[in-house]
């Protein structure tokens, strides 16, 4: 009962920054809705109410999207069909979608984070990745099996990923060059790097003048999670879980976690205790390249099933907001993924129903992560007490005049 209480009053904030920034939100849709404010000098009720009510259909349409809609669910469930059931079920898959990469990123986002890196560029370790399962999987094509295909391909995206993540943990390490700058600078390099590979015609789509790969779905295909008609939902979503396992197994469990958290909590006194600070680094960042490169590998062989350049949509970014939100710890990790996953699947339905745009999905990340980074801020606006620190309790163990103090 202890632990419950200890983990609800660590996801009290959190849950107010969301709950605050889905408020703001709110009240940027009624400021916008310039067809009810118009009717404020005759009908000052009315329009109030109407923006209001713009608010709760918005926000409505959102949840219908992101979780299904009630009476299609209610229509499968009486019908059974295969179609309605997955018409039923579909919203909530492509949340699960969505929360895929951000999983894989945010686990990545949260390993570096926590050796004291700021991994800003696991957007350009994604791509590399992709690009790398990409150029893989059209050489073997026709020359192994589709299966053994895939794992190669998955494992070489995981390893590109990781090698462009141990760059900028190289640098820091042996020149001190900040790894903010050159993992953006990097994310640069990446997207021009994918954006010259598919100019070559092996890579490029047949006939095509854009910057995007070959249908790579009749090479190799990740296999999907429901044999149900239109649903994307596939592997990828429980190697991700599995990867959130792995992570908090290492971070936690073991010598090697160990020291990238004392790295991260304190270099210089994991130095002065024997650990190798470079190592730690190097280490970080590759393994949170890896996880970016296995996010990629798994969008173009599954969901997305072909390269370009705009590939990762801002999920590496997305990633730092959801690892915040997640006080770095795995578990939470996931839990910050499915809500932002949710959010994306949600926000595009509010914008076809009822014509909110798509960019106030952004707002409310950003107003997010705004008020995750001030938890103080979040206190003083719903009068949350601070926890008293636990009290001391002196040790009443003697200490042997040969004991180290």
């Amino acid at each position: 009962m202890k632990r419950l209480r200890e983990l609800l009053r660590k996801a009290l904030v959190p849950t107010l920054s969301v709950l605050t920034a889905f408020i703001l939100g709110g009240i940027v849709i009624i400021v916008t809705d310039f067809e009810h404010l118009s009717q404020l000098g005759t009908d000052p009720i009315g329009a109030v109410l109407g923006a209001i009510g713009g608010v709760l259909s918005g926000y409505g349409a959102m949840l219908a999207g992101a979780f299904g809609d009630p009476e299609r669910i209610q229509e499968a469930l009486r019908t059974g069909a295969p179609r309605d059931v997955a018409t039923a079920v579909r919203p909530i898959t492509e949340s699960l979608v969505s929360s895929t990469p951000l999983i894989f990123t945010g686990l990545g986002v949260a390993i570096s984070f926590r050796a004291g890196m700021f991994n800003i560029g696991a957007d350009g370790q994604l791509i590399i990745g992709a690009l790398a399962s990409t150029i893989v999987t059209i050489l073997m094509s026709g020359a192994a099996p589709s299966e053994v295909i895939l794992i190669l391909a998955i494992a070489v995206g995981a390893l590109a990923g990781a090698a462009w993540g141990f760059v900028p943990g190289f640098l820091k390490a042996r020149t001190g060059a900040h790894e903010v700058i050159t993992t953006i600078m990097l994310n640069y390099i990446a997207a021009l790097v994918v954006f010259f590979a598919l100019r070559s015609d092996t890579l490029r789509a047949p006939g095509s003048t854009s910057p995007v790969s070959r249908n790579l779905t009749p090479i190799a295909d990740v296999p999907t999670l429901l044999p149900l008609p239109g649903l994307r939902l596939d592997m990828g979503f429980i190697v991700a879980l599995l990867m959130a396992v792995v992570v908090s197994w290492l971070l936690f469990r073991t010598t090697v976690g160990f020291e990238l958290r004392a790295s991260g909590f304190n270099l210089t006194a994991a130095r002065y205790a024997g650990m190798s600070a470079g190592g730690s680094m190097m280490l970080a960042m590759a393994l949170s390249g890896g996880l970016a490169g296995l996010a990629g590998a798994f969008l173009v062989l599954g969901t997305v099933g072909q390269l370009s350049i705009d590939l990762s949509g801002g999920v590496g970014f997305n990633a730092i907001a959801l690892a915040l939100l997640a006080g770095l710890r795995p578990s939470g990790v996931v839990l910050a993924a499915l809500l932002f996953g949710a959010l994306t699947s949600g926000g595009k339905t509010m914008n076809i129903v009822s014509g909110v745009p798509f960019d106030l999905l952004f707002f409310i990340i950003a107003m997010v992560i705004m008020f995750v980074a001030a938890p103080g801020l979040i206190r003083t606006i719903w009068r949350v007490r601070v926890p008293d620190p636990a009290p001391e309790v002196a040790s009443v163990t003697p200490v042997a005049p040969s004991d180290p103090v």
